[in-house]
């Protein structure tokens, strides 16, 4: 059975501690450090030859920074012959970027697969991807872990249930994601709709709405979506608006 080796970035070092104490391993010995000019510097300690590597690295912001330091631990790893090397990225950033809405744009989200491919990962796991097509774009497996039976106990334990929620969904997009937990909790859903009128944004309700609604998406970034919807939730009908989302990344001024 080969050894279990696990690596953290700088990305989020207390997420890592906690797994390796809830595995009972001990976290890989690191360096990383920068040049004056700003370089990444990365140096691992640790022998991981014939070991099954996993390096965790969320690519919350600065997601630059951390995604360059995920593909130098990957580099680093690759040369020194372990058996596999996972690359555990919780929250994938440029996710969204993951098609062409006009002419001359990039699809972001396939050159990431493909650095973090080339850079030497084995296989890649993440939690909730804003797109699950962003799977079919490594060559490697690559697996999306789902948070939907996280939120359901949650919000059963908040005595929610399918006579007085409706699951929500931000958009058109993130329907799939609430008919599936509408589904676990036997819920009703219904859609968000925004349009821009001049400089406003309008937003509507499609569907009709207990006195609960539960807004599911994948991340809250700089929360104008909720601050929106909230006002429009409550003019349809609802009496509590919750907001469930996986990944708080709350930029800017999200929190207030």
């Amino acid at each position: 059975v080969a050894m279990l080796k696990v690596f953290s970035g700088t990305a989020n070092p207390a997420l890592t501690s906690s797994i390796c104490s809830y595995l009972g391993v001990q976290l890989g010995r690191t360096s990383v450090s920068s040049f004056p000019d700003g370089e990444t510097s990365v140096q691992i300690f640790d022998s991981v030859r014939g070991a099954d590597v996993f390096v965790i690295q969320p690519t919350c912001p600065p997601v630059n920074d951390h995604m360059m330091e995920l593909l130098l631990f990957l580099d680093a790893l690759k040369r020194s012959s372990p058996l596999r090397v996972t690359a555990v990225i919780p929250y994938f950033g440029y996710g969204r970027q993951d098609r062409k809405h006009g002419p001359r744009e990039p699809i972001t989200a396939k050159l990431m697969s493909d650095l973090i491919t080339e850079a030497g990962a084995s296989r890649v796991l993440f939690v909730d991807l804003h797109a699950t097509q962003i799977q079919g774009f490594f060559s490697i497996p690559a697996d999306n872990l789902r948070p939907d039976l996280s939120f359901v106990s949650f919000l059963a334990d908040m005595k929610l249930t399918p006579e007085n929620t409706t699951i929500i969904a931000p958009n058109a997009g993130g329907a799939r994601r609430a008919q599936r937990v509408a589904g676990k909790m036997k819920c009703k859903i219904a859609i968000l709709e925004t349009r821009t009128v001049g400089d406003d944004k309008i937003v509507s309700v499609v569907g009709n709405l207990k006195e609960n609604a539960v807004i599911f998406d994948d991340m809250i970034d700089t929360g104008e979506r909720i601050r929106l919807a909230a006002p429009a939730l409550k003019a349809h009908g609802a009496k509590q608006v919750y907001a469930c989302a996986t990944h708080a990344v709350l930029s800017g001024c999200a929190m207030q």
